[in-house]
Formats: C-alpha cells, sequence, structure tokens
C-alpha cells in the first residue's frame, strides 16, 4: 500500500468514525423503520388477515401524510417545543417528541386486531405515518446543519445504511418474527402480528437513545433567511400594526412563504416543470408496490419466502442499483440516469405479468425481483441527486421536504384505487397500466434536460 494510498484510508476512517456522522446511521434506522411498517408489511397483514384489496389500496392513502408534510415543515423548522427545546435544542426536541409518538402508536397496531377493530388501527397507523413526516422533517434538517459541507457525503451515505438496515427488520424481519411464533401457518392469528410490531416498537428505542446522545448542531447564519426578513419588515412598514404582531407576521413570512418564494424565484417558469417531473417521476414503482404484497399473498408465496427474495434479497439488489445509479451519475450526468431509470422503472413493472402467469415459481420472483428492484436503485439514487441539487442552503429543510412530499402525492392518490382496478381487471392488466404510467415520465424527463441545457448555456 502506497503512503498515499494509506492516507486516503486514514482519512475515509476519520470521516466515517465522527459521531455525528456515525449517529446517523442509528437516525436513518429510526426513520425506515416506521415507514416500511405502515407502507409495505401492513398490505401484508391485513391480506393475510383476509381484508379485501380494494380496502388495502384505500388504505395505503395513509402514507399521503408524507405527501403534505410540507404543510408543517416550516413549523418544526421553526418552531420551540416548551421544555423540550430548552432542554435538547430545536432539531432533537422534534426529533425526540416524533420518535416517542411512533413507539406508542406502534404498540396501539400491534394490540389492535384488523379484523376485530380495523379502524382502531388505522388511527394508529396515521399516527405512526405522521409522527414518522415529522421525524424525517427534523431529520433532514439535523443531517444539513450538523456537519460542515465536506462531511455531507458521509452522512447521506451513513443515513442511507441505516435505513436499509430498517427496510429489511420492518419487512422481511416483521415477516420471520411472525411465521417464527406462527403455530398455524394455514389460518390468521393475530398473536403473531401483535408480537412482531412489538418488537418493532421497541426497535425506536435505538432512535431514541441516539437522539439523547447526539449534540445539537449550531444554527447558522443565513444571508438569505435575513434578506427576506427585511423585505416582509419593510412591506409591512407602512400597516399601522402593533409592533408585535408585525414581528409574528415576519415570521410567519420567513417560515411559510420564503422558502417557496424563493424556489420559483430561482427557477422561473421551469418551475412548474420541474415540480410536474417530481409529482409522476415514482408513479410507476409507487403506485405497483402498493398490490405487491397482496400480489404475493394471492399466488400463494409464504411469508418465509417474501422475507427473503423480497424484503431481504431485493434490499440488496436495490442498494446495488444505487451504486450503479452513483456511478452512472458521474459519468453520463443526471438527467440521462435520471431517463435511464425511468425507462427501467416502467418496464420492469411487466416482468410482473410474466410472473401472475406463472403463479407459485420462487425462480420467476427472485428473476422478477432481481430486475425489478435493481433498476428501482438506479432510479432512486439519480432522483435524490436531482432534487438535492434544487434546493437552496437557506432553505433545505422545508424545500426538500416539499420535494419529496409532491414526489409521492399524486402516485399515493392514484394508488388508492389500485385494489378495485385488481378486483375489476385482474393483476396482468394492473401491471401493464403501471408500466404505461411511466410514459409521461419519459415526455418530463427530457423537457426538464433540455431547460437545464438551455439554462447551462445561458
Amino acid at each position: 500500500m502506497t503512503p498515499a494510498t494509506a492516507s486516503s484510508w486514514m482519512q475515509a476512517l476519520r470521516v466515517y468514525t465522527h459521531p455525528r456522522v456515525l449517529g446517523m446511521l442509528s437516525l436513518g434506522f429510526s426513520a425506515g423503520l416506521p415507514l416500511l411498517l405502515i407502507m409495505g408489511t401492513l398490505s401484508f397483514w391485513l391480506r393475510e388477515a383476509g381484508i379485501d384489496r380494494a380496502t388495502i389500496g384505500y388504505l395505503s392513502w395513509i402514507g399521503l401524510a408524507y405527501s403534505f408534510k410540507w404543510l408543517w415543515s416550516p413549523l418544526v423548522d421553526r418552531l420551540s417545543l416548551p421544555l423540550l427545546t430548552h432542554w435538547l435544542g430545536r432539531r432533537r426536541a422534534w426529533l425526540l417528541l416524533s420518535q416517542i409518538v411512533i413507539a406508542c402508536a406502534l404498540v396501539g397496531m400491534a394490540t389492535t386486531d384488523p379484523v376485530v377493530n380495523l379502524p382502531h388501527l388505522v388511527f394508529f397507523a396515521l399516527a405512526v405515518a405522521f409522527a414518522s413526516a415529522t421525524q424525517d422533517i427534523a431529520l433532514d434538517a439535523y443531517r444539513i446543519e450538523a456537519v460542515a459541507a465536506e462531511l455531507q457525503g458521509a452522512m447521506a451515505a451513513t443515513y442511507q445504511a441505516g435505513y436499509r438496515v430498517a427496510m429489511i427488520l420492518a419487512s422481511a424481519g416483521v415477516l420471520w418474527i411472525a411465521a417464527a411464533v406462527d403455530a398455524s401457518a394455514d389460518l390468521y392469528d393475530h398473536a403473531p402480528w401483535r408480537f412482531a410490531y412489538l418488537v418493532m416498537a421497541v426497535s425506536m428505542a435505538i432512535g431514541i437513545v441516539t437522539t439523547l446522545i447526539i449534540r445539537e448542531p449550531d444554527t447558522p447564519y443565513s444571508r438569505t433567511v435575513s434578506e427576506n426578513e427585511q423585505i416582509a419588515q419593510r412591506a409591512l412598514a407602512h400597516w399601522a400594526l402593533p409592533k408585535r404582531s408585525k414581528a409574528v407576521l415576519v415570521w410567519l413570512y420567513g417560515a411559510l412563504i420564503a422558502p417557496f418564494r424563493d424556489f420559483i424565484v430561482h427557477h422561473g417558469r421551469k418551475a412548474l416543470l420541474i415540480l410536474g417531473l417530481i409529482a409522476i417521476y415514482r408513479i410507476s414503482d409507487v403506485v405497483m408496490g402498493v398490490m405487491s404484497n397482496p400480489f404475493y399473498v394471492d399466488m400463494g408465496y409464504s411469508k418465509d419466502e417474501v422475507a427473503t427474495i423480497s424484503k431481504v434479497y431485493g434490499v440488496i439488489m436495490t442498494i446495488a442499483g444505487a451504486a450503479i445509479g452513483g456511478v452512472l451519475t458521474a459519468k453520463i450526468g443526471i438527467m440521462r440516469t435520471l431517463f435511464l431509470g425511468a425507462v427501467l422503472s416502467a418496464a420492469t413493472n411487466l416482468l410482473f405479468v410474466w410472473l401472475a402467469g406463472r403463479g407459485h415459481d420462487v425462480s420467476g420472483l427472485i428473476f422478477t425481483i432481481s430486475a425489478d428492484n435493481l433498476s428501482a436503485g438506479i432510479a432512486s439514487c439519480a432522483f435524490i441527486a436531482y432534487l438535492s441539487g434544487l434546493t437552496n442552503a437557506a432553505y433545505s429543510a422545508t424545500q426538500y421536504a416539499l420535494f419529496s412530499s409532491v414526489m409521492l402525492l399524486l402516485p399515493k392518490f392514484i394508488a388508492g384505487f389500485s385494489g378495485e382496478f385488481v378486483d375489476a381487471y385482474g393483476y396482468e392488466a394492473f401491471f401493464i397500466a403501471t408500466a404505461l404510467l411511466g410514459l409521461p415520465v419519459l415526455i418530463l424527463v427530457w423537457l426538464a434536460g433540455q431547460a437545464r441545457f438551455a439554462h447551462s448555456k445561458e
């Protein structure tokens, strides 16, 4: 090993052993766990309990909480919590509150049998979704503010690693745990699911303990924020309002309006094109994903088979796809990789048409999951890189919340009708329809690429 190589390895070791970088591993786990429990595993549980596909499709709207988090993200970004903020600081206070609510709501889900009281289960799932979306807002803000720019890549990498571990535990882990304590694999029993979800609730302690240990980041001074608030102050100077009222209005302007105004002013007419692309880029995968677990159940795959192939092996293929996407982004650029990811995401949905015709075929499932998750990893990597390049550092938390909210709003709304579509036309027609949903995405990626190229020439 040359001295230069040894120095590079030592530098990488110092970066990844930074306390805040290591902390993101646990916080990424805390972020991924609740999302997968309500957006993925829950549908398997409900289908095994005999809940009809149409109802499962409608219940996927629980995930719309993530699509509307931009509505309260400015408050999480700027509002202090009584007692907690004084004790922990603004970011950690919101993190701790959301994590405790998630753990309690998961206990509520675990102790509720959907066959006996489905509305109560839905209530607790909604609580998990809103608290989890709030945790994401605070976590994005913490990640951006906690370290200098040169450590942001390491923060993102450890966050993704923790998130992927949570994906395995919240999907394959839950199915394995439920299968291990299930006395009768042929008949539905609530007890295995209760035990599995209680284990998940206890697992939230990882994020809670990490939040209590990490240090609150220093709040950076932002010239952009200051200038925008001065605009509001000048506009209100001509109004005969009490000083306290003006201060409140200035705060509201800086928290609620300025982040979105900044995005529109910066991108001009291209803002609508960008938001349109964000709104539908993942539509093929999101709509198809709602019915994937019911599909596995209806095709006769066991919990162990789905856990091993879809939830563990599939996650590994997603990570591999993300690695390929990172290389492609560096080699051919973000927009070309975005286009390739959109093509692959839509095309691989057609493999599920082939799989539906084969019935219970483990080899066919492995092949389909390999192609689908690999393409999803490529698309996700390019999409995250694209979104990251759109944000202004002064409003990164709020603007990123806007982008991630827009990303899920339309796909999740359409996905709510997926169960009725399958009941009416069958799985084959459904998977073909999800592939066709990807065609408008290709047009918008091409238009956004042309607009980006034209801007770079100016």
